[in-house]
């Protein structure tokens, strides 16, 4: 730290906050720690008293915080994201489109091990849209070592840490089954919940059948999607573990890889997520429980903006949904982690 003329100061960076106080009008900083002084500060500096200014002094290998956010900037932001102007040594990375959030966890977890910088982001596996925060970047001191963010770099690796995965349009054929749905015993009113959730991404319905609870027509059913041009295949009703619940059977007979039937996750434990392979696309297939038909998030809120991203779901994936799996059914909906806000 150094003191220099205001006239100066031109380009310095400020070491303490400049107060200003006008009486019955205002009272608070008029620039902060960490400003660069601008040739049109330098009025305003004098006419708050400020001849002299304590300003850094710059040193080899040591860097201003700013500089030091900026390098943690460029280390995490990915395509379709941007970054804000830095402010007080913080700069945030906003969404440019619509998506699944990404976060590479192992180089998040190293770079915020390191001490003295920090990257603070919103949940990934998440949807995310245009303008939406993603994540905020700083360094805890007002200046840090360059041999310290060099490591943050090295710790990071040669992948930007924040992606966003856009979504993909995707025919989706529906299979609803019951025997009471097919027999017309009661209405179905799991199709219409599930045509407006689909509806929030870019989707296109091309049909529904009712096989009832034929395992070999749920099968078929299935395969007709598929044969037509289905991106995704979804199945409601009859996952659960009684003997006439055949969607499951009917799902694996397709010859679909199932990666889960059962997840930790409330409501909604019993999921089953399958991908058929046909000339090298990877083909969804929901079995999904019946409280989707009713609860307002449920387990299908944390898997389809993934499947709508191509982003391929493993079953290791579906065991960490355990912690912040359960809903409490609370105002602000924080299912799991408040993923998904109000």
């Amino acid at each position: 730290m150094k003191e220099i003329r205001t006239e100066d100061a031109v380009g310095q960076i400020l070491c303490h906050d400049i107060t200003q106080i006008i009486k019955d009008e205002k009272k608070g900083v008029l620039f902060s720690k960490g400003h660069i002084v601008k040739e049109e500060d330098i009025p305003l500096l004098l006419s708050v008293g400020k001849e002299h200014l304590f300003v850094w002094e710059k040193k080899e290998g040591i860097l201003h915080e700013n500089e030091g956010a900026d390098i943690l900037y460029k280390i995490c932001a990915g395509d379709s994201m941007h970054g804000t102007d830095v402010k007080e040594g913080k700069i945030e990375l906003v969404a440019d489109e619509d998506g699944v959030l990404k976060i590479r966890r192992d180089a998040l977890l190293a770079v915020n091990s390191l001490g003295e910088m920090m990257i603070a982001s919103r949940h990934g596996d998440f949807p995310v849209k245009k303008g939406d925060k993603l994540a905020g970047t700083r360094i805890i001191p007002l200046v840090i070592e360059k041999e310290k963010m060099d490591k943050a770099v090295e710790a990071a690796g040669p992948e930007p840490i924040f992606s966003i995965l856009p979504y993909h349009l995707k025919k989706v054929g529906i299979v609803t089954t019951g025997s009471e749905v097919k027999k017309g015993l009661i209405q179905d009113t799991f199709t219409p919940v599930l045509k407006e959730k689909l509806s929030e991404y870019p989707t296109e319905v091309i049909g529904q059948t009712t096989p009832g609870d034929d395992k070999a027509q749920i099968t078929a059913d299935i395969m007709e999607f598929i044969n037509q041009g289905a991106d995704m295949v979804v199945c409601s009703g009859g996952m659960s573990v009684d003997p006439d619940d055949r969607t499951p059977g009917g799902i694996r007979d397709t010859g679909a890889r199932v990666v889960t039937y059962g997840a930790p996750v409330l409501p909604g434990a019993m999921l089953l997520i399958a991908y058929y392979e046909k000339e090298g696309k990877r083909i969804p297939i929901l079995g999904l429980p019946g409280c989707v038909m009713y609860a307002k998030r449920t387990v299908f809120d944390l898997v389809l903006p993934r499947i709508m991203a191509d982003d391929e779901i493993f079953p290791e994936e579906v065991a960490a949904y355990g912690e912040g799996g359960l809903c409490l059914n609370c105002k602000v909906c924080t299912f799991p982690n408040c993923g998904f806000g109000k």
